[in-house]
Protein backbone atom coordinates (compact mmCIF):
# COMPACT_ATOMS: atom_id res chain seq x y z
CA UNK A 1 0.00 0.00 0.00
CA UNK A 2 1.23 3.39 -0.47
CA UNK A 3 2.91 5.03 2.20
CA UNK A 4 1.03 8.49 3.56
CA UNK A 5 4.35 10.21 4.39
CA UNK A 6 5.03 10.98 1.03
CA UNK A 7 6.36 14.50 -0.54
CA UNK A 8 3.54 16.68 -1.21
CA UNK A 9 2.28 17.25 -4.57
CA UNK A 10 4.24 20.05 -6.32
CA UNK A 11 2.99 19.71 -10.16
CA UNK A 12 -0.81 20.02 -12.38
CA UNK A 13 -0.90 18.14 -15.12
CA UNK A 14 -3.79 19.60 -17.29
CA UNK A 15 -5.44 17.43 -20.63
CA UNK A 16 -5.84 20.02 -23.66
CA UNK A 17 -5.64 17.32 -26.22
CA UNK A 18 -9.46 17.27 -26.83
CA UNK A 19 -10.80 18.78 -30.33
CA UNK A 20 -14.00 20.29 -28.64
CA UNK A 21 -16.63 18.90 -30.94
CA UNK A 22 -19.65 20.12 -29.00
CA UNK A 23 -18.44 23.81 -29.37
CA UNK A 24 -17.75 23.71 -33.59
CA UNK A 25 -17.84 25.27 -36.20
CA UNK A 26 -15.66 28.30 -33.63
CA UNK A 27 -13.09 24.91 -32.49
CA UNK A 28 -12.56 24.32 -36.21
CA UNK A 29 -9.72 27.38 -35.65
CA UNK A 30 -9.65 28.25 -31.55
CA UNK A 31 -9.23 25.64 -28.93
CA UNK A 32 -12.33 25.28 -27.16
CA UNK A 33 -10.05 25.53 -23.70
CA UNK A 34 -8.94 29.63 -25.17
CA UNK A 35 -12.76 30.34 -25.48
CA UNK A 36 -13.01 33.73 -23.62
CA UNK A 37 -15.21 33.27 -19.72
CA UNK A 38 -15.80 36.66 -19.94
CA UNK A 39 -12.36 37.86 -20.82
CA UNK A 40 -10.02 35.36 -19.88
CA UNK A 41 -9.50 31.62 -21.67
CA UNK A 42 -11.74 28.92 -19.63
CA UNK A 43 -7.66 27.77 -19.38
CA UNK A 44 -6.09 30.72 -17.29
CA UNK A 45 -8.72 29.85 -14.59
CA UNK A 46 -7.91 26.52 -14.29
CA UNK A 47 -3.98 27.43 -14.29
CA UNK A 48 -4.33 30.16 -11.60
CA UNK A 49 -6.36 27.67 -9.58
CA UNK A 50 -3.01 25.14 -9.56
CA UNK A 51 -1.53 28.19 -8.54
CA UNK A 52 -3.15 28.87 -6.00
CA UNK A 53 -3.23 25.84 -4.13
CA UNK A 54 0.39 26.35 -4.81
CA UNK A 55 1.42 24.09 -7.76
CA UNK A 56 3.72 26.40 -9.70
CA UNK A 57 4.38 24.13 -12.33
CA UNK A 58 2.07 22.77 -14.93
CA UNK A 59 1.97 20.32 -17.43
CA UNK A 60 -0.52 21.19 -20.71
CA UNK A 61 -0.74 17.96 -22.71
CA UNK A 62 -1.47 18.70 -26.09
CA UNK A 63 -2.15 17.65 -29.54
CA UNK A 64 -2.49 18.88 -33.02
CA UNK A 65 -4.11 22.20 -33.83
CA UNK A 66 -3.35 23.36 -30.11
CA UNK A 67 -0.08 25.45 -31.12
CA UNK A 68 -2.44 29.08 -29.89
CA UNK A 69 -2.32 27.49 -26.50
CA UNK A 70 1.54 27.59 -26.45
CA UNK A 71 1.31 30.91 -27.93
CA UNK A 72 -1.20 32.12 -25.31
CA UNK A 73 1.03 31.40 -22.58
CA UNK A 74 4.56 33.36 -24.17
CA UNK A 75 5.56 36.10 -24.05
CA UNK A 76 4.14 38.86 -26.69
CA UNK A 77 7.07 41.30 -26.16
CA UNK A 78 5.59 43.67 -29.29
CA UNK A 79 2.40 43.62 -27.73
CA UNK A 80 3.96 44.45 -24.52
CA UNK A 81 6.12 47.04 -25.74
CA UNK A 82 2.92 48.92 -27.38
CA UNK A 83 0.62 48.87 -23.99
CA UNK A 84 3.80 50.12 -22.52
CA UNK A 85 4.34 53.04 -24.68
CA UNK A 86 0.39 53.78 -24.76
CA UNK A 87 1.02 54.03 -21.01
CA UNK A 88 -2.41 51.25 -20.36
CA UNK A 89 -0.74 49.71 -17.14
CA UNK A 90 -4.00 47.70 -16.70
CA UNK A 91 -4.20 46.08 -20.00
CA UNK A 92 -0.57 45.26 -19.59
CA UNK A 93 -0.99 43.18 -16.41
CA UNK A 94 -3.64 41.60 -17.60
CA UNK A 95 -1.11 40.27 -20.45
CA UNK A 96 1.08 39.65 -18.05
CA UNK A 97 -0.77 37.79 -15.44
CA UNK A 98 -1.40 35.13 -18.55
CA UNK A 99 2.22 34.19 -18.60
CA UNK A 100 3.71 35.40 -15.03
CA UNK A 101 0.78 32.99 -13.10
CA UNK A 102 2.56 29.27 -12.80
CA UNK A 103 5.99 27.90 -15.03
CA UNK A 104 3.82 26.17 -17.94
CA UNK A 105 5.58 23.09 -19.73
CA UNK A 106 3.88 21.26 -22.79
CA UNK A 107 4.20 17.71 -24.42
CA UNK A 108 2.19 16.39 -27.46
CA UNK A 109 -0.14 13.17 -26.52
CA UNK A 110 0.32 12.17 -30.26
CA UNK A 111 -3.03 10.18 -30.55
CA UNK A 112 -6.14 10.85 -29.00
CA UNK A 113 -6.67 7.30 -26.80
CA UNK A 114 -8.41 8.80 -23.81
CA UNK A 115 -7.91 10.34 -20.45
CA UNK A 116 -5.62 7.70 -19.41
CA UNK A 117 -3.09 8.01 -22.27
CA UNK A 118 -3.13 11.76 -21.81
CA UNK A 119 -2.02 11.13 -18.36
CA UNK A 120 0.36 8.66 -19.03
CA UNK A 121 2.06 11.11 -21.23
CA UNK A 122 2.83 13.03 -17.89
CA UNK A 123 5.07 10.31 -16.47
CA UNK A 124 8.73 11.93 -17.41
CA UNK A 125 7.62 15.06 -16.03
CA UNK A 126 5.98 14.11 -12.36
CA UNK A 127 8.02 11.87 -11.54
CA UNK A 128 8.01 9.83 -8.67
CA UNK A 129 5.26 12.16 -6.50
CA UNK A 130 1.89 12.93 -6.54
CA UNK A 131 0.12 15.32 -8.64
CA UNK A 132 -2.57 17.04 -9.43
CA UNK A 133 -4.89 16.69 -12.74
CA UNK A 134 -7.34 19.15 -14.04
CA UNK A 135 -9.95 19.10 -16.22
CA UNK A 136 -10.52 22.00 -18.21
CA UNK A 137 -14.40 21.69 -18.79
CA UNK A 138 -14.60 22.58 -15.01
CA UNK A 139 -14.39 25.52 -13.88
CA UNK A 140 -14.19 25.80 -9.97
CA UNK A 141 -14.85 28.99 -8.31
CA UNK A 142 -12.19 30.67 -6.77
CA UNK A 143 -13.82 31.02 -3.56
CA UNK A 144 -13.93 27.68 -3.21
CA UNK A 145 -10.85 25.78 -2.28
CA UNK A 146 -11.13 22.16 -3.50
CA UNK A 147 -7.99 21.67 -5.09
CA UNK A 148 -6.49 22.54 -1.52
CA UNK A 149 -8.80 20.09 0.49
CA UNK A 150 -7.67 17.13 -1.94
CA UNK A 151 -4.03 18.11 -1.71
CA UNK A 152 -4.57 17.83 2.60
CA UNK A 153 -6.55 14.55 2.40
CA UNK A 154 -3.66 13.28 -0.07
CA UNK A 155 -0.95 14.52 2.57
CA UNK A 156 -2.81 13.22 5.16
CA UNK A 157 -4.35 9.56 3.76
CA UNK A 158 -1.87 8.80 0.64
CA UNK A 159 -2.87 7.13 -1.85
CA UNK A 160 -5.03 9.36 -4.63
CA UNK A 161 -7.41 11.74 -4.18
CA UNK A 162 -11.27 12.09 -6.59
CA UNK A 163 -13.18 15.17 -6.43
CA UNK A 164 -17.09 14.15 -6.13
CA UNK A 165 -20.47 15.92 -6.88
CA UNK A 166 -23.73 14.23 -6.38
CA UNK A 167 -25.62 14.74 -9.60
CA UNK A 168 -28.76 12.58 -8.62
CA UNK A 169 -29.06 8.72 -9.74
CA UNK A 170 -31.18 9.90 -12.81
CA UNK A 171 -28.25 11.99 -14.33
CA UNK A 172 -25.36 9.68 -12.92
CA UNK A 173 -24.83 7.54 -16.35
CA UNK A 174 -23.12 10.78 -17.80
CA UNK A 175 -20.54 10.39 -15.51
CA UNK A 176 -17.85 7.63 -13.83
CA UNK A 177 -19.47 6.88 -10.41
CA UNK A 178 -18.01 5.32 -7.06
CA UNK A 179 -18.98 3.20 -4.74
CA UNK A 180 -18.03 4.32 -1.26
CA UNK A 181 -17.70 2.59 2.18
CA UNK A 182 -20.67 2.75 4.14
CA UNK A 183 -18.60 4.15 7.38
CA UNK A 184 -17.76 7.30 5.68
CA UNK A 185 -20.87 7.97 3.79
CA UNK A 186 -22.69 11.15 4.50
CA UNK A 187 -18.85 12.87 5.25
CA UNK A 188 -17.13 15.21 2.56
CA UNK A 189 -14.09 13.07 2.81
CA UNK A 190 -15.27 9.07 1.82
CA UNK A 191 -12.92 6.46 1.62
CA UNK A 192 -13.65 4.99 -2.33
CA UNK A 193 -14.40 1.16 -2.95
CA UNK A 194 -15.27 0.91 -6.24
CA UNK A 195 -15.30 2.86 -9.79
CA UNK A 196 -17.32 2.32 -12.85
CA UNK A 197 -17.43 4.94 -16.27
CA UNK A 198 -20.76 6.12 -17.26
CA UNK A 199 -22.66 2.96 -15.84
CA UNK A 200 -26.44 2.41 -16.43
CA UNK A 201 -28.32 4.15 -13.86
CA UNK A 202 -30.04 1.19 -12.41
CA UNK A 203 -26.08 -0.47 -12.26
CA UNK A 204 -24.61 2.76 -10.42
CA UNK A 205 -23.04 2.21 -7.17
CA UNK A 206 -24.23 5.78 -6.31
CA UNK A 207 -25.20 9.18 -7.40
CA UNK A 208 -21.87 10.56 -6.77
CA UNK A 209 -20.26 11.67 -9.46
CA UNK A 210 -16.33 12.23 -10.41
CA UNK A 211 -15.83 15.48 -11.63
CA UNK A 212 -12.57 16.67 -13.42
CA UNK A 213 -10.04 17.08 -10.24
CA UNK A 214 -7.61 14.45 -8.95
CA UNK A 215 -4.83 13.95 -7.24
CA UNK A 216 -3.19 10.72 -8.11
CA UNK A 217 -0.42 9.00 -6.24
CA UNK A 218 2.67 8.47 -8.78
CA UNK A 219 1.91 4.71 -9.19
CA UNK A 220 -1.66 5.31 -11.00
CA UNK A 221 1.76 5.56 -14.21
CA UNK A 222 2.52 1.87 -13.91
CA UNK A 223 -1.24 0.55 -13.77
CA UNK A 224 -1.95 3.04 -17.09
CA UNK A 225 0.77 1.58 -18.97
CA UNK A 226 -1.51 -2.09 -18.35
CA UNK A 227 -4.10 -0.41 -18.48
CA UNK A 228 -6.51 -1.95 -22.05
CA UNK A 229 -8.49 0.35 -24.17
CA UNK A 230 -11.96 0.55 -21.87
CA UNK A 231 -15.29 2.62 -22.68
CA UNK A 232 -15.19 4.03 -26.09
CA UNK A 233 -12.28 2.15 -26.91
CA UNK A 234 -9.83 4.42 -24.79
CA UNK A 235 -7.71 4.23 -21.94
CA UNK A 236 -9.80 5.25 -19.32
CA UNK A 237 -8.42 7.04 -16.25
CA UNK A 238 -11.67 5.72 -14.24
CA UNK A 239 -10.29 2.21 -14.62
CA UNK A 240 -6.69 2.80 -13.46
CA UNK A 241 -8.48 3.90 -10.66
CA UNK A 242 -10.57 1.10 -9.81
CA UNK A 243 -7.45 -1.01 -10.37
CA UNK A 244 -5.54 1.19 -7.70
CA UNK A 245 -8.56 0.41 -5.33
CA UNK A 246 -8.61 -3.44 -6.02
CA UNK A 247 -5.03 -3.93 -5.03
CA UNK A 248 -5.63 -1.79 -1.59
CA UNK A 249 -4.16 1.35 -2.39
CA UNK A 250 -6.35 3.70 -0.61
CA UNK A 251 -8.64 6.10 -2.86
CA UNK A 252 -10.48 8.74 -1.34
CA UNK A 253 -12.99 11.23 -2.51
CA UNK A 254 -14.00 14.90 -1.57
CA UNK A 255 -17.45 15.20 -1.88
CA UNK A 256 -17.81 19.07 -3.41
CA UNK A 257 -20.74 21.43 -2.54
CA UNK A 258 -19.79 24.75 -4.00
CA UNK A 259 -19.67 26.69 -7.15
CA UNK A 260 -18.43 24.57 -10.90
CA UNK A 261 -18.92 26.14 -13.48
CA UNK A 262 -19.41 22.95 -16.79
CA UNK A 263 -17.58 25.49 -19.82
CA UNK A 264 -18.13 21.68 -21.92
CA UNK A 265 -21.39 22.69 -22.88
CA UNK A 266 -23.13 25.44 -24.56
CA UNK A 267 -25.72 26.21 -22.24
CA UNK A 268 -23.68 25.70 -19.03
CA UNK A 269 -20.95 27.80 -20.65
CA UNK A 270 -23.46 30.61 -21.40
CA UNK A 271 -24.02 30.30 -18.15
CA UNK A 272 -21.01 30.39 -16.38
CA UNK A 273 -19.96 33.37 -18.68
CA UNK A 274 -23.51 35.21 -17.36
CA UNK A 275 -22.72 34.30 -13.53
CA UNK A 276 -18.87 35.46 -13.48
CA UNK A 277 -19.88 39.01 -15.22
CA UNK A 278 -22.73 39.50 -13.13
CA UNK A 279 -20.84 38.93 -9.68
CA UNK A 280 -17.77 41.48 -11.04
CA UNK A 281 -17.36 45.33 -10.24
CA UNK A 282 -16.62 46.51 -13.14
CA UNK A 283 -19.66 44.59 -15.37
CA UNK A 284 -22.06 43.46 -13.02
CA UNK A 285 -24.47 46.25 -12.24
CA UNK A 286 -24.87 47.30 -15.71
CA UNK A 287 -25.32 43.64 -16.78
CA UNK A 288 -27.57 42.58 -14.16
CA UNK A 289 -29.82 45.60 -14.55
CA UNK A 290 -29.90 44.90 -18.38
CA UNK A 291 -30.56 41.32 -17.64
CA UNK A 292 -33.52 42.05 -15.21
CA UNK A 293 -34.79 44.36 -18.52
CA UNK A 294 -34.36 42.05 -20.93
CA UNK A 295 -36.25 39.18 -18.84
CA UNK A 296 -39.14 41.45 -18.42
CA UNK A 297 -39.35 41.92 -22.00
CA UNK A 298 -39.82 38.16 -22.82
CA UNK A 299 -42.39 37.11 -24.20
CA UNK A 300 -44.30 34.65 -21.98
CA UNK A 301 -43.54 30.86 -22.57
CA UNK A 302 -45.66 29.41 -25.49
CA UNK A 303 -46.80 32.92 -26.86
CA UNK A 304 -46.51 34.14 -30.09
CA UNK A 305 -43.28 36.80 -30.96
CA UNK A 306 -45.59 37.99 -33.77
Amino acid sequence: MSNPKTRPARKAVIPVAGMGTRFLPATKAVPKELLPVVDRPALQYIVEEAARAGLGEVLMVTGRGKAAIEDYFDRTPELEAALEKKGDAGRLAAVHESTDVAQVHFVRQGEARGLGHAVLQAAAFVGDEPFAVLLGDDLIDARDHLLEQMLAVQAEHGGSVIALLDVGMENIDKYGAVAVDPATSGSDVVAITGLVEKPPVEEAPSSLAIIGRYVLAPEVFDVLRETAPGRGNEIQLTDALATLVERGEPVHGVVFGGRRYDTGDKLDYLKAVIRLAAERDDLGPALRGWLRDFVTELPAEGASSS
